[in-house]
């Protein structure tokens, strides 16, 4: 049996086949557009509709595809009718004009209950739902159902509309996990009978011909990606574990922290996992604030390079996009102005300090592993393993770990086995004065604060 899993990201999309040996045998990449309409910034819906029904059809052609699968990133949602969208869906980057954010933010549920805390943009997609319901009431009043966005992808693949638990319990102001029911918004607002019946991430919910083959495929209920990140490794049995899920966005994951120890002012969170459990979290837009310090660096960087930064004492201190534990700080480098390949290592090793910082927060004291596009070469995990020395840390065998949880709970829902390889050990880098380094930093840092 093969699966295809179409993993949606924020900056990338991307189609990938999975054999039960968990091997990639094939992908296909396109980026997403963001457009203006009616006011807003939109998804391209058709075109991406478009590219990704090509990369199925030919991924049945070429392999036999028995299945589809879907993984989306969070914050957004998507309100449909019997048969189409009844908005375009909403690009979670925008925030609502001062006036509406007023009204609306005396609606939120308070952080005991939802877990989520107060972000600016849409980073809460319940207040986007509550802004979209305020400017254009026709398009909720016309809505059947209110979908998450991988659910959006099943449904409009050819499975049905349904709910799916982790993706509702991503910091949307909409789920309280406590209760591991729907938040008090969710019923001041008349929304519950839009929201469809749940059913598990990976379950077959329809089925569709495609491609060339002589029968349907079927289409898998979709899964929020950092949650499929974690369900891929603590399906192997690995004991006590913190996922550090990098991409757009860095997402650690620790299910030991207590509920407690959550500071909504650090954008610390409860995730939700795909049975319903309570997920301690915390996050920053680590893939974007690479892009910005390092200003779009594409290649590899030596750790010549690293050890020249860490050197001359060269530092990025945050913030460089909205969110994470720093936010409402703006970002500035320090230091004498560097070269081209010297910003990337300022960039990275500001990844890998604020991932060391938010592991504190989190209180992550089990194995750590590091999973996804930022740990290319897999220096972000040495530099992660040689600023804590006293934890074990683990790297994916494979960059590509939300798809392959995606595609693990697509095969265990048809009962086949899945056997994704097994994450490496790390071993530490060996810079001279990081330790120093961090010091210094995390003394900026405190100061800035």
């Amino acid at each position: 049996m093969k699966v295809a899993v179409l993993d949606f990201g924020k900056t990338n999309s991307k189609l990938f086949v999975f054999g039960q040996d968990g091997r990639i045998l094939d992908e296909r990449r396109t980026q997403p557009k963001w457009v203006r309409q009616g006011g807003f910034s939109v998804l391209d819906e058709a075109s991406l509709h478009d590219w990704a029904l090509g990369a199925v059809n030919a991924a049945v052609d070429s392999h036999s595809v028995e299945g589809l699968m879907v993984s989306g990133h969070g914050c957004t949602f998507a309100l449909i009718d019997e048969a189409a969208l009844t908005h375009p869906i909403l690009d979670y980057e925008q925030e609502p004009p001062a006036e509406i954010a007023a009204r609306i933010d005396r609606r939120i549920p308070d952080f005991a209950e939802t877990f989520s805390p107060r972000l600016p943009l849409g980073f809460n997609y319940g207040r986007h739902m509550l802004w979209l319901q305020e400017v254009d009431p026709d398009a909720f009043a016309a809505s059947r159902s209110i979908l998450g966005y991988p659910q959006y992808w099943s449904w409009r693949l050819g499975g049905r509309a349904v709910s799916e638990v982790s993706y509702l319990g991503c910091h949307s102001h909409l789920w309280a996990p406590r209760s591991q029911d729907f938040s008090s918004l969710v019923d001041a607002q008349g929304w519950r009978d839009r929201m469809p019946s749940f059913e598990r991430a990976g379950a077959v919910t329809g089925e569709r011909r495609l491609g060339g083959s002589a029968r349907p495929i079927a289409i898998h209920n979709g899964v929020h990606d950092s949650n499929a990140a974690l369900h891929a490794y603590r399906r192997q049995e690995l004991g006590p574990v913190t996922v550090v899920s990098t991409g757009t966005w860095v997402i650690v994951l620790n299910p030991d922290c207590p509920l407690d120890a959550l500071d909504q002012g650090r954008d610390m969170l409860v995730n939700v996992d795909v049975d319903g459990g309570p997920v301690p979290t915390i996050r920053f837009m680590g893939g974007r604030e690479f892009a910005v310090i390092s200003d779009g660096w594409q290649g590899v960087i030596a750790p010549s390079s690293i050890q020249r930064v860490i050197d001359a004492g060269i530092m990025a201190l945050p913030s460089f996009a909205p969110g994470g534990p720093m936010f409402g700080q703006s970002g500035r480098l320090v230091g004498r102005t560097p070269n081209a390949e010297e910003r990337a290592a300022v960039a990275l090793l500001y990844v890998a300090l604020m991932v060391d910082l938010s592991l504190d927060l989190i209180h992550s004291n089990n194995t750590v592993i590091v999973d996804g596009g930022l740990n290319t070469g897999g220096l972000l995990a040495g530099l992660l393993a040689e600023l804590r020395p006293g934890q074990a840390f683990l790297q994916g065998a494979t960059l590509e770990g939300s798809a392959t949880g995606a595609a693990a709970l697509a095969f265990e829902s048809v009962g086949r086995e899945f056997a994704a390889e097994v994450p490496e050990p790390v071993r530490a880098s060996r810079f001279t004065g990081l330790a120093f380094y961090r010091s210094d930093w995390r003394a900026a840092v405190g100061g800035a604060r």
